[in-house]
C-alpha cells in the first residue's frame, strides 16, 4: 500500500469497511511462550497477549489471528441526516444504549476552513468547525444512527466519559473565547447544556479528563509546553448531568518539602509529597507557574480505574519519547511507571485506557508506524494493533459496556474501528491489580542507588522516588 496513499486510492481500498474483514477465523488465540492464566469456564488467555499479528489484506490495521475488524464510519460519507461525516476523528468514549447498543461520543479535532467541518444546528459560536458526533451501534457492529451532538467549537482533541454517561469534550486550544470543556450528552444532541462552557475547569488548552467515581473531583491534562496536571473540586458532587455547571475549584499539581528543613540538599529523612495549588480558572497555565507547580512536557491521555488516575506525557525524558504516569488519591502518590527509551519499544504515548480485564492499553503517536501496546499486571507487554497509515496517529480507544467490542479512530482519514475477537472476560480484580502493579522490566525507569537508598529509607517506591528526581527534587 502506498504510503502516500490519496482519498480515492483508499475509498478504493476500504470497500471492506461494508461488510467485516476476517483476518483470520481459525482459532481462539496464539499462545505465547509466556506462562497463560487459567480462567475458570473458558479457554486459556496468553499472559502476554494474543499472539503475533497477521497482515491485513486490506493494508489498514493489522491484528491478532482470530480478531476481525468492521469499519464502521469514514470522514466524508453520510450522516443520518445526509450532511457529511467531519473529519479529524480523535477522542471517544463508549456508553451502553438500547436494545444491547453501543453510544459512542466521538470527537473531531477541528479549527477554520476544512473539507468535512462539524455543522450543528445549535452551535456554540457559528463560525467555528470542531465539535463532536454521536454514533448509534447496534449489537450486529453496524451503525443505526450517527449524528451532531455539538458544534461551534475549537480542536476537540480528547475529553472524557463522565460516571453519569455523559462526555466531557475538551477544546485544545488558547484562541480567545475558547479552551474549555463542554459536557455533551449523547442522548440529548446540541442541548443548551452542550454549548455552555464549564469556564470553572479553566481556560487552557485541554487534553483529556477522567473522574473519580468516588469523590466526583475531574482529573485533567494540559497539552502544552509546560504543561501541568490540574484537578477540578465540584461544587456539586452529586454526580448529575449539569452538576459540574455549578462551579467549583481548579488547582494544580505540585511537589514541596513535608519536612521543615528547607535546605535544598539531600539527607537523609527528607520527605516530600505532592500538594494541590489553587489557580485562577481564566488563567490557570500562568498561574500554575507563578506557583511552582510540576512542569510537564506535554501531557495527553488520562484514565481512571480501580482508585488509580493514570495520564502520559507524550515527548518527556531524555529521548523526548514519553512517559506513563500513576496517580494515587488515597495515599496522595505520583509514580513514574513508564519511561520510553532507545533501548525499549514504545514511542510517545498518547490515549490510554484499562482494558475490561485489567491490561492498560497505550495508543502510540510516534512517527511512522503507530500502534496499540498491552502492558499486563504480571509484568509483560505486547502488540494488539497496528496503524498501517503512516504518518496518522491512533485515538479514542474504548470498549462497549459488555467489554466484548472495542472502539478506535484513525485520525487521517478519519475512519472509526468496531473490533471483536476472543477477549478475555471482564475481571475487576485483576483492574484493580494493575494500577498497583510494577512496570515491565524493560519499560520501568532507571534510577541510580542513591534515588534507590531514599526511597528505601523514606518508605516509598522506586517508582514514586522516580517521579520525584524527574521533576527536580535535590534525591538523586
Amino acid at each position: 500500500m502506498n504510503k502516500n496513499i490519496n482519498r480515492r486510492d483508499f475509498l478504493k481500498v476500504s470497500g471492506i469497511s461494508t461488510a467485516a474483514m476476517a483476518l483470520s477465523t481459525t482459532g481462539l488465540f496464539s499462545f505465547s511462550e509466556s506462562k497463560a492464566l487459567a480462567s475458570p469456564g473458558r479457554a486459556k488467555k496468553a499472559v502476554a497477549g494474543y499472539g503475533p499479528l497477521s497482515k491485513d489484506p486490506g493494508g489498514v490495521l493489522n491484528l491478532p489471528k482470530g480478531f476481525q475488524y468492521r469499519i464502521i464510519s469514514e470522514e466524508g460519507k453520510k450522516l443520518s441526516d445526509g450532511r457529511p461525516i467531519p473529519q479529524k476523528f480523535d477522542g471517544m468514549a463508549a456508553f451502553p444504549g438500547k436494545d444491547n447498543s453501543t453510544v459512542l461520543v466521538r470527537n473531531h479535532e477541528l479549527d477554520g476552513n476544512t473539507k468535512y467541518p462539524v455543522i450543528g444546528k445549535n452551535p456554540y459560536q457559528k463560525d467555528r468547525t470542531g465539535g463532536t458526533t454521536t454514533l448509534v451501534v447496534g449489537p450486529d457492529r453496524k451503525i443505526q444512527k450517527e449524528y451532531v451532538s455539538s458544534s461551534g467549537t475549537i480542536r476537540n482533541c480528547a475529553g472524557g466519559a463522565t460516571p453519569w454517561g455523559t462526555w466531557l469534550t475538551c477544546e485544545e486550544t488558547l484562541k480567545e473565547g475558547h479552551g474549555y470543556v463542554f459536557e455533551v450528552d449523547p442522548l440529548d444532541p446540541e442541548n443548551k447544556l452542550s454549548r455552555t462552557p464549564i469556564r470553572d475547569m479553566g481556560a487552557f488548552s485541554h487534553e483529556a479528563t477522567a473522574i473519580d467515581p468516588a469523590t466526583g473531583i475531574v482529573y485533567l491534562t494540559e497539552d502544552a509546553g509546560p504543561s501541568y496536571l490540574y484537578r477540578f473540586i465540584p461544587n456539586d458532587r452529586s454526580q448529575r448531568v449539569g452538576a459540574l455547571q455549578k462551579g467549583g475549584k481548579l488547582q494544580a499539581a505540585a511537589m514541596e518539602k513535608m519536612s521543615g528543613n528547607h535546605t535544598s540538599e539531600y539527607y537523609t529523612g527528607q520527605e516530600f509529597g505532592i500538594v494541590w495549588k489553587d489557580v485562577d480558572p481564566e488563567k490557570p497555565t500562568f498561574d500554575a507557574g507563578q506557583k511552582g507547580c510540576i512542569q510537564f512536557s506535554r501531557l495527553e491521555g488520562a484514565y481512571f480505574e480501580g482508585g488509580v488516575f493514570w495520564f502520559d506525557d507524550t515527548s518527556a525524558g531524555s529521548k523526548d519519547l514519553g512517559r506513563v504516569y500513576r496517580y494515587i488519591p488515597a495515599s496522595n502518590t505520583l509514580e513514574l511507571f513508564y519511561e520510553s527509551t532507545s533501548a525499549n519499544d514504545l514511542e510517545m504515548p498518547d490515549n490510554i485506557c484499562i482494558t475490561p480485564w485489567g491490561d492498560l492499553w497505550i495508543a502510540e503517536d510516534g512517527d511512522g508506524v503507530d500502534r496499540i501496546i498491552g502492558m499486563t499486571p504480571e509484568g509483560e507487554t505486547y502488540v494488539f494493533a497496528e496503524n498501517l497509515l503512516n504518518n496518522s496517529e491512533l485515538a479514542g480507544p474504548t470498549f462497549s459496556a459488555k467489554g466484548d467490542t472495542f472502539f478506535v479512530n484513525i485520525q487521517t482519514p478519519g475512519l472509526t474501528f468496531a473490533i471483536w475477537g476472543p477477549f478475555a472476560r471482564r475481571n475487576a480484580g485483576r483492574r484493580r491489580q494493575m494500577g498497583y502493579a510494577a512496570p515491565p522490566d524493560a519499560y520501568a525507569p532507571r534510577i541510580n542507588e542513591k534515588v534507590s537508598a531514599f526511597a528505601e529509607m523514606n518508605g516509598i517506591s522506586s517508582l514514586e522516588a522516580a517521579a520525584y528526581q524527574r521533576h527536580g527534587m535535590p534525591i538523586g
